[in-house]
C-alpha cells in the first residue's frame, strides 16, 4: 500500500504513533498529491471522522472550503519545492466551524536518498495553549480590526490607535508575533479575502480586486501571484479543472 510504502520508507512510524499521546496537536503525512496518508487521532476527529481508515487518500479538497483546501494544497506543493512553513499563525476552522487562532508548521519527506516522498505537519489550537495564546493576544485587537476592515484603506496610525501602542510599537510588535509588518499583514489578509471571492463566486478579476482593498488590477495580480504562486486568472483556471 502506498501509505505502508511512504511511512516505511521515510522511518517514521514511531513518531508518528507518539503524535497520538499529545492532546491538542493535529498531526498528518501526505503524499505528493496532497492525499492523507497518515494522520493521528485528533487529526481524524477534528475532520469529523472516527476512525484514519475513513479519511486514507482524501485531500484538503474533501474536508475544508474551496479557498481553504486551495491555500493547504498550494502550501503542499510550495513546501516540497523546498518552502518551510514553522510556526505560522492563522486564523482558521475548527471541527464546530467556528474560527479560532491556529499554529501550522509544515516540512518536506525525504526518504534516505532524499527523494520527496510528500509532506508532513502539526497544527495546534491555541486557545489551549497558553504560552501560545499570550503572543495572540498580544496583537488581537489590530488582527481583529483588519480582518473586519481590510476592505478599506487603513492607515498605520490608525491602527495604532486602535491597539493603544505608538506606531514603532505596533511595528514591533507585529514583528516580533508575526514575523511582519502591519502593512505586510493587511496585504495578506486582503489577498486572502481575494482568494475566497476568486473560488466561491464568478466575480470578474476586477471587480475581486477592489472589493478586497486594492486600486490597481495590475498591482493586485502581482501581489497575488507573490504569495500564491500563480495570478488570479490561472487559480480560476485550476478551479475549473477541480470541477
Amino acid at each position: 500500500m502506498i501509505e505502508q510504502s511512504i511511512l516505511t520508507q521515510a522511518g517514521v512510524n514511531q513518531l508518528i504513533a507518539a503524535f497520538d499521546l499529545i492532546p491538542d496537536i493535529l498531526f498528518w503525512v501526505k503524499d505528493t498529491d496532497s492525499r492523507i496518508v497518515h494522520a493521528n487521532q485528533q487529526f481524524v476527529e477534528h475532520q469529523g471522522y472516527k476512525a484514519l481508515e475513513q479519511i486514507l487518500y482524501k485531500t484538503d479538497f474533501d474536508f475544508s472550503p474551496p479557498h481553504l483546501a486551495f491555500q493547504y494544497v498550494n502550501d503542499d506543493k510550495r513546501v516540497m519545492e523546498g518552502y518551510i512553513v514553522t510556526d505560522r499563525l492563522e486564523l482558521n476552522q475548527t471541527s464546530s466551524g467556528d474560527l479560532a487562532w491556529f499554529s501550522t508548521s509544515k516540512h518536506v519527506l525525504l526518504d534516505e536518498n532524499g527523494k520527496t516522498l510528500g509532506t508532513y505537519g502539526v497544527t495546534r489550537h491555541l486557545e489551549k495553549t497558553s504560552k501560545a495564546l499570550s503572543h495572540v493576544r498580544a496583537i488581537e485587537a489590530p488582527v481583529e480590526f483588519i480582518r473586519t476592515n481590510y476592505h478599506r484603506h487603513i492607515c498605520i496610525e490608525e491602527l495604532a490607535d486602535v491597539a493603544h501602542l505608538s506606531v514603532s510599537a505596533l511595528e514591533r510588535r507585529f514583528k516580533k508575533h508575526l514575523a511582519k509588518t502591519p502593512n505586510q499583514f493587511i496585504n495578506e489578509v486582503r489577498l486572502e479575502n481575494a482568494r475566497k471571492l476568486l473560488v466561491e463566486t464568478r466575480l470578474p478579476v476586477s471587480q475581486v480586486a477592489y472589493q478586497c482593498g486594492f486600486s490597481e488590477p495590475s498591482y493586485f495580480s502581482k501581489q497575488f501571484r507573490r504569495l500564491f504562486g500563480d495570478i488570479p486568472s490561472q487559480l480560476r483556471k485550476k478551479l475549473a479543472s477541480v470541477d
